[in-house]
């Protein structure tokens, strides 16, 4: 392929300070975590309120009601006597089923006189996502000792915004919308796209409102003392039935929701400790985790994130499968099942696509159908495809599952080819990204912001672009690959791929490897020159084993060291980086499941303490996080005595990667491993942080049985007992 007709990354600027405008960017006019959201999910439906369980209507703010990557409900607030209700208390429960919130009256005046004193009506809200809708019970009751009658409202509209709008993209035309009363208990909004494809959200309400218009539904309430009322809501996309729909059908959905959950979860082994604090935290990461993933036609797939990448991205489906393979293998089947299904099959310049090549990302909304933005089948990330065959050959190292692999043998077959061909176009033996059309991303790495890929004097890097953990991802994608070419008969095959591993282990190590940086370079640019830059990239390299011992222990020293550790993890670049901006989205944040992954690399290699050490400050930064919930990234400052994490404004929460990230660090720290072939549960030179003394895991899983085991410490020692076991499973632990 001649690479002059493609478009390389944004020209280098004579100024560290200035760089390209921002691409497909999220606006922090608003901050996510000012308003502290509540998040519900289920499948392509996804809801953000605020504590008061409202949705507000002002321009920047990210709530609604989301379907399909569009918002179709922008407003929803509950107001008693026209006054917003004061809160009392809300919560998203544990299992992240249902939303519910307290709240009471104010003060009423009527001619300057309290007309009704605060806290005697008690307001409590339901709510919960189930099949493209909300659906919400409100409880009315009344604590006074004499009759009341008040007036409830719900004020209510759709702005209909494509997801991208609601990040802050502009545009110079939109669609149609309009409202209409279908009958006395519901109400249609309509939008009509420009894509000419008409998005519709039907509010119904039981008992019917005494007044209903389109903008307003109104209920007046008269209330015996201790007397309460129930008014029930839906919201969402339109149902046939919903005529017929009643507060009995509300409990029998939600009945439905939770048993859903319960049944998705209940594939997952269970962690238990003696630390309550980290039982939230895995509770918590579980629960998110089990509420992002979406049921596809190939199996569960791990939605990336809420609010604004609700959909499947294939580096984020791969890593959260790789991290959560030991927990519930099944998600890792689900993800391979759906990508290979999108897997590219031909050359699409738009899409970034060529083929062989893993999605990226996937989107729904008009914009994408458009080509307003170029996401509606997206194939621009580099690391997606070498991905995707290391997760192949990790799931049958856990799973034996051959059947499956034998499947989904030609789509690694077809990842194969793309790496050495549309990946290596230059045939210097590394995998490059570029992209072919100004409207695709310019970075194609995990950090893929324009200002995330830059030299040591700050100028960022021209051209085609080869990132040290994509070369380490390829040598990973090989290896398996050989071990799943030998376990199908294809012996010359599997020792052909062990010979060019070990060629681009050589030949990276040569060209990679900074002596007096201690790291391996951010990336080779388009003129093969290193970009000698300290950055968390360089422990992704250990993952798959490619650095020799000594270096990846000299990689360890320096991640861990305080230009690069903050006290609560590793920053995306270190300190005396010229770019390094803790508030940055790539560029001095904190990654969790970056982290995570470094962990699981300094674990591979022995590094057990450095390992514990990124789980202990990960597992103390979740405790200061709202709900117990790693979010997607936080700021990079170091840590002070007595001081929380500094938070990202735009940062996702849940995050499905960032969620896996604290299974994942459990699963480096004991070096756990189960093992289909052999039958056993593995633990190489386990270690408990120091906030863990004892810790049970039930319900490890294998095809030939499962176990439950019990981990004690004693100082620096960890003992393992076996407590029940079903079949011929073996626990293991290695030294």
């Amino acid at each position: 392929m001649n690479s002059s007709v493609l478009v390389d990354s944004p020209a280098t600027g004579p100024s560290v300070d200035e760089g390209p405008v921002p691409q497909f960017h999220i606006s922090a006019s608003a901050s996510l975590q000012e308003r502290r959201t509540r998040t519900l999910k289920h499948g392509d439906t996804f809801a953000v309120f605020d504590h008061r369980g409202d949705i507000g209507g002002e321009p920047g703010n990210s709530e609604g009601l989301y379907h399909r990557d569009t918002r179709i409900l922008s407003q929803l607030e509950l107001l008693l006597e026209d006054a917003r209700p004061l809160l009392l208390s809300s919560m998203t429960q544990d299992d992240n089923a249902v939303f519910s919130a307290d709240l009471s009256n104010p003060d009423l005046l009527r001619d300057g006189q309290i007309a009704l004193r605060r806290e005697q009506i008690h307001l409590h809200r339901l709510k919960f996502i189930w099949n493209g809708a909300c659906y919400e019970r409100l409880l009315v009751r009344n604590f006074s000792d004499q009759p009341l009658s008040v007036r409830l409202s719900l004020r209510f509209a759709a702005d209909f915004a494509d997801l991208f709008e609601v990040r802050g993209e502009q545009r110079a035309r939109r669609g149609e919308s309009s409202a209409a009363r279908e009958s006395d208990r519901s109400v249609m909004l309509r939008y009509l796209g420009l894509d000419e494809v008409e998005r519709l959200t039907q509010l119904a309400f039981d008992p019917p409102p005494k007044i209903l218009t389109s903008a307003r539904a109104s209920f007046e309430v008269a209330l015996q003392p201790h007397e309460a009322r129930r008014i029930f809501i839906r919201i969402g996309v339109p149902d046939a039935t919903v005529s017929d729909w009643n507060g009995r059908l509300f409990y029998r959905q939600m009945r439905a929701a939770r048993r859903a959950l319960r049944t998705s979860s209940a594939r997952a082994a269970s962690v238990d400790s003696s630390n309550s604090l980290f039982n939230e935290v895995a509770r918590r990461a579980v629960s998110d985790l089990y509420m992002l993933i979406t049921d596809t036609p190939q199996g569960p797939y791990p939605y990336a994130g809420t609010p604004w990448f609700s959909t499947p991205f294939g580096r984020d489906g791969i890593v959260t499968a790789l991290m959560t393979l030991w927990l519930d293998p099944s998600i890792a089947k689900g993800v391979l099942g759906f990508l290979a299904a999108t897997q590219a099959t031909a050359i699409e310049p738009q899409r970034d696509a060529e083929p062989g090549k893993i999605l990226h990302e996937m989107r729904h909304g008009e914009m994408a159908a458009l080509h307003e933005v170029p996401f509606g089948r997206y194939y621009g990330s580099v690391d997606a495809t070498p991905l995707f065959v290391v997760l192949l050959g990790e799931y049958f190292v856990r799973s034996g599952d051959l059947d499956t692999v034998r499947a989904l043998w030609p789509n690694a077959e077809a990842a194969l080819h793309w790496i050495d061909t549309y990946g290596d176009r230059d045939g210097d033996g590394f995998v490059e990204y570029y992209r072919q059309t100004s409207e695709g991303l310019a970075n194609q790495g995990w950090k893929d912001s324009q200002d995330a890929v830059f030299h040591r004097n700050g100028h960022y890097a021209e051209g085609a672009i080869a990132l040290c953990e994509v070369q380490a991802y390829v040598y990973g994608a090989k290896r398996h690959a050989a071990l799943l070419a030998a376990a199908l008969g294809h012996q010359q095959q599997a020792d052909r791929l062990q010979a060019q591993a070990e060629t681009l282990r050589q030949n990276f190590e040569e060209k990679f490897w900074c002596e007096e940086l201690s790291v391996y370079a951010l990336a080779l640019d388009g003129a093969k020159q290193a970009c000698r830059v300290v950055s968390s990239n360089s422990g992704q390299v250990l993952l798959t084993g490619i650095a020799s011992p000594e270096r990846a222990q000299r990689v360890a020293q320096t991640l861990l060291g305080p230009a690069c550790f903050s006290g609560w993890g590793i920053r995306t670049i270190g300190l005396s980086e010229l770019r390094y901006n803790p508030m940055s989205y790539h560029n001095g944040s904190v990654w969790p499941h970056d982290n995570g992954l470094i962990a699981l690399g300094l674990a591979r290699y022995g590094h057990k303490q450095a390992a514990a050490q990124v789980f202990s400050g990960l597992f103390d930064a979740a405790t200061y996080m709202d709900l117990r919930r790693l979010p997607e990234l936080f700021c990079g400052f170091s840590r002070r005595q007595r001081n929380a994490p500094t938070q990202y404004p735009v940062a996702c929460s849940p995050q499905a990667w960032a969620s896996a990230t604290m299974l994942s660090l459990l699963q480096s720290s004991l070096g756990l491993e189960l093992l289909d072939r052999s039958n056993e549960i593995a633990f190489y030179r386990p270690v408990l942080p120091d906030f863990l003394d004892e810790l049970h895991l039930r319900n490890l899983r294998l095809r030939r049985g499962s176990a439950d085991v019990h981990l004690h410490r004693h100082g620096d020692e960890v003992a393992v007992t076996v407590t029940r076991r079903d079949g011929d499973v073996v626990v293991v632990v290695r030294h």
